[in-house]
């Protein structure tokens, strides 16, 4: 904005000077590194990237023929790779991008969110869930993974997510979502509803325990954004423009959400899922009418030193047996309702910089509430230090014995 103060004399802006632009200060504060260092973070940040991300997808490849010999042993070892990547993608946040998350939720979470002796945070949400969030921008998905990683029983290998069909064709990030078995949409249900038909029914198949003769649902969970894209100005104008031309009240701090597809999976999945859980997800810093895309990119997050000063989550459970599926009208209105809440947390979050407290929770045995952190406050981090190293046990095992193969066959030849 021009600096328009005026000159000593009191006659306005000085004559043959530019006007002064004052450059807006980063909500995380000054940049903690120089161009310097922000270069060599930028190479560092690449180099462990693409190295972890090669390595998984070579895993990946080593464990493909599994597909033609047994499919569950193929699903299990893919799982594993799916592992490997969400420690991997939880060790660079903590490296390059750590911060203060902050967590809590409403009365229908009280107990499943709980402090570690360690500083830790454990999630006790159940093995098969539906995963709903806004979506404020592209690093959403990387907390919600962790989340995934930090749940007990720990469930970073059997997230599922829904993305744009053009992803797949991403170099080598392409094949590994394919056989990580994401779900690519084009956004046209006439075309998406029969393979998003014949993939949750693979993700409902019942398998049978050969020890036991018991049949069992395999983990997942799926993690659907709603809203269809990122908070930006594009969005919220066309958000804005949808509100008006059906005649809905609009939201001010998400987007509103579209219900068709949600409406499909939740009733292709009902009887093998018993939960929904929603995030609504803020970050510190974000001013108002501004969208975090404009502040918290690749580069001031991870290059920079300019993470969120904190992240916050605020969570809550449906019964899907409570949400009505029987009508898509009727659901298309129970969402958006759903999702005015949201905003009204999101409106909280801006005026008190926090989102309502956990409540307590009530034991058993008593009606007395129990001891409970009304926020649980941690980070992303890896549960020890180098866990991530365990990504490289496949190729390494493969690599020294095709080199032990390698010598016998030259000692033969030789």
């Amino acid at each position: 904005m021009a600096d328009s103060n005026p000159d000593a004399s009191g006659g306005g802006i000085k004559s043959g000077k530019k006007p002064a632009f004052k450059m807006t200060p980063h909500p995380s504060g000054k940049e903690s590194h120089g161009k310097g260092m922000q270069i060599l973070r930028a190479l560092s940040f690449s180099i462990y990237f693409m190295t972890c991300a090669f390595t998984i997808v070579i895993t990946q490849l080593i464990g493909a023929p599994l597909y033609f010999i047994n499919k569950e042993m193929f699903y299990a070892y893919m799982a594993t790779t799916k592992r490997y990547f969400g420690i991997t993608i939880t060790t660079m946040t903590h490296v390059w991008a750590n911060t203060l998350v902050r967590i809590s939720g409403d009365a229908s979470v009280a107990g499943q969110i709980k402090a570690t002796a360690n500083g830790g945070v454990e999630f006790n949400f159940p093995e098969r869930a539906v995963l709903i969030a806004n979506h404020q921008i592209y690093t959403d998905w990387l907390y919600l993974w962790w989340v995934a990683y930090a749940n007990r029983p720990s469930m970073h290998g059997h997230l599922f997510i829904i993305l744009k069909e053009s992803l797949k064709y991403i170099p080598v990030f392409g094949v590994g979502m394919m056989f990580y078995g994401f779900i690519f949409m084009s956004r046209k249900m006439s075309t998406d509803r029969p393979r998003l038909s014949h993939r949750l029914k693979q993700l409902q198949a019942p398998k049978t325990d050969p020890r036991t003769g018991q049949t069992y649902l395999d983990p997942m969970w799926l993690l659907l954004f709603p809203e269809g894209t990122n908070l930006s100005g594009n969005g919220r104008r066309k958000s804005a423009n949808w509100a008006e031309k059906t005649g809905v009240k609009d939201a001010e701090h998400v987007l509103l959400p579209r219900s068709t597809g949600t409406f499909f999976i939740l009733n292709e999945l009902k009887g093998s899922v018993e939960y929904v859980y929603d995030c609504t997800v803020a970050y510190e810093g974000i001013p108002r009418g501004k969208y975090g895309e404009q502040i918290f990119g690749l580069n001031s997050t991870y290059f920079e030193g300019l993470p969120p000063k904190s992240v916050n989550l605020y969570w809550r459970r449906f019964r899907i047996a409570d949400i009505p599926l029987d009508d898509a009208e009727t659901f298309d209105k129970w969402l958006r309702e759903e999702w005015y809440k949201k905003d009204a947390l999101m409106e909280e979050y801006m005026v008190k910089g926090r989102f309502p407290p956990l409540p307590s929770a009530k034991t058993e045995a008593t009606e007395d509430e129990s001891k409970h952190d009304e926020y649980v406050e941690t980070e992303v981090r890896p549960r020890y230090p180098f866990e991530v190293l365990q990504i490289f046990v496949v190729v390494a095992i493969v690599g020294l014995m095709w080199h032990n193969v390698a010598k016998v066959i030259r000692a033969f030849t030789g």
